[in-house]
């Protein structure tokens, strides 16, 4: 991770290595929190973060699923982190919102403030620079995705991902670059951080929202692009050994982008290479994220230079919570 100058916590920007919590934080010992991750890109018109109202959006949707109230608007915390790209001369970031119940008290009935910190920093391709080129290799996990009856997948909550760390770490220490998990029922759930797709027949394949998928952002804006394109994507259950019988494989999230899958349990996925669908899809998502694509700018939200003029750091009020 490389340090930046500035972080924004609790409605000030504060130094990198002053963004400190106390060792009895609530949501360090329960994992009461939910966050985001969000990535601004260079684009010729500026720099850019991709849909970031979707983003603010979730990250309200998860912690109401989570009884956090929130003490920031999502038009707050946009405005805030278009100051810290500015602050901290970012032109091409990823950006991490979190929110999280803070110190105060302990105990499974939660009454402790809710603290909000929203973090940016230069990140590459997560699963590799040569991982959307060349693709990767996956396991099924031994680990199954948590069941919707005992948690909630549609929010993005920071303790759920102890599941996915299990299934992450035990793919990379077998020597694979991710893992891809199956739902209680043995279905395809998802990898451990991306949203899957399988083409079988000519048509994209998306496991559906009831197989314990988180509700990707990426995973939306690949489907529309597909569907532009003219493929037919269907949303449905997909067992395991669809895997290895389809013609092609791929991710999606914000950390890893879009990445094709080239062998998953050391079976070779259709020619062993990234397919004819997947680099479609994937230039044309591409151009949308970094504004070459003029029906999808709408999706970026344009980061404006400091105007001429312009107050200093120091001078520059704080940000209050909301009423």
């Amino acid at each position: 991770m490389e340090r930046q100058e500035l972080i924004w916590q609790n409605g000030e920007f504060v130094a990198w290595e002053d963004a400190q919590v106390h060792v009895l934080t609530h949501g360090l010992h329960y994992g009461t929190g939910v966050f985001e991750g969000i990535r601004c890109y260079e684009t010729e018109r500026g720099p850019a973060i991709f849909r970031h109202a979707d983003h603010l959006d979730r990250l309200a949707k998860s912690a109401e699923l989570y009884y956090l109230p929130m003490p920031y608007s999502g038009e707050e915390i946009r405005q805030a982190t278009h100051e810290l790209l500015r602050r901290n001369s970012l032109k091409s970031a990823y950006i991490r919102p979190l929110a999280f119940r803070g110190y105060g008290e302990l105990g499974l009935f939660a009454k402790s403030d809710v603290d909000v910190v929203v973090a940016a920093w230069p990140w590459g391709a997560y699963l590799g620079e040569e991982s959307k080129g060349g693709g990767i290799r996956a396991k099924v996990s031994s680990w199954r995705r948590i069941s919707p009856a005992g948690a909630v997948p549609h929010a993005k909550a920071s303790g759920s991902y102890l599941n996915s760390i299990l299934a992450k770490t035990e793919s990379a220490n077998a020597g694979y670059d991710e893992a891809i998990l199956l739902d209680e029922r043995g279905f395809v759930c998802e990898g451990s951080g991306e949203n899957i797709f399988v083409v079988r027949d000519g048509e994209i394949l998306t496991p559906p929202h009831t197989a314990s998928i988180l509700d990707g952002i990426n995973r939306k804006s690949v489907i529309q692009i597909a569907r532009d394109l003219g493929y037919t994507v269907v949303e449905r259950d997909i067992a395991r050994a669809e895997l290895y019988l389809a013609e092609e494989v791929f991710l999606t999230g914000t950390a890893a982008e879009m990445v094709p899958v080239r062998e998953i349990d050391d079976h070779q996925v259709g020619k062993g290479e990234p397919g004819e669908i997947s680099r479609h899809v994937q230039a044309k998502f591409e151009d949308a994220l970094y504004g070459r694509a003029e029906e999808y700018l709408e999706w970026l939200d344009f980061v404006e230079p400091a105007a001429d003029g312009a107050e200093s750091a120091e001078e520059i009020g704080r940000i209050t919570p909301a009423a």
